[in-house]
């Protein structure tokens, strides 16, 4: 994609939703870091509907110590891989403690030192909680950087790397909340909704998906 044409696919998505924000809820950076680490292969709504009970009552790495294991189960057993991912938290609420003063550390060689961080939820943490211009790059991101051909790469890290590249300001800081909430609700993975995307004339997707009512008539014919 031409640069021109870059940094027109960011106005626009933009302009549609100035103000973009994660969707997971969270109270402070520390229930961030557990909402994102408990994303993982599942949906924000299933997230905040087991964590909002829980980071009312659990809000610091020393809470999380007490509570336990088997407690944060019974608070996340509705999402998926809850057993390890119980097991990560605390050990990762123990590291905060043990390394980090009860601190969530703002640069990714430490984030992704702790238990169940990845780079992804690296990205997520350090833009969220400290502003910083990074590209977490999940399937709605991977899948929307391909299809429009904004971002074409084989791996989630070589998209990242291009958006990296070519995100121009003043773009960079909400870039990829508004690529996932695009990829969530417009660009979807079965059936994009092209006849009401805002850079359909700028992406390289060729079947372009007409309103649903268009379908029914050729579908009849």
């Amino acid at each position: 994609m031409k640069r021109a044409d870059v940094f027109e696919f960011c106005r626009r998505l933009a302009e549609a939703n100035p103000h973009p924000e994660t969707e997971l809820e969270s109270v402070n950076d520390f229930t961030l870091l557990v909402a994102v680490v408990l994303s993982a292969q599942a949906t924000d709504a299933g997230v905040n509907k087991a964590t909002r009970r829980l980071f009312a009552e659990v809000d610091t790495p020393e809470k999380m110590v007490a509570l336990g294991e088997a407690g944060l189960k019974e608070h996340i057993k509705t999402i998926g891989l809850f057993n390890t991912k119980a097991k990560n938290v605390i050990a990762l609420s123990q590291a905060l403690i043990a390394d980090h003063g009860g601190k969530v550390p703002a640069s990714r060689e430490a984030l992704e030192k702790l238990p169940g961080v990845g780079r992804k939820t690296a990205n997520v943490v350090m833009n969220v909680a400290f502003g910083a211009e990074t590209f977490a790059v999940d399937t709605h991101i991977f899948r929307v950087g391909n299809r429009t051909g904004l971002a074409k790469g084989k791996t989630p890290l070589a998209v990242e790397l291009v958006l990296d590249r070519v995100t121009p300001q003043p773009f960079r800081l909400h870039a990829h909340h508004w690529l996932i909430l695009h990829g969530r609700y417009v660009c979807k993975a079965r059936t994009p909704e092209c006849w009401r995307c805002p850079v359909v004339d700028l992406c390289a997707y060729k079947p372009k998906t007409p309103p649903p009512a268009n379908r029914k008539a050729v579908a009849a014919a």
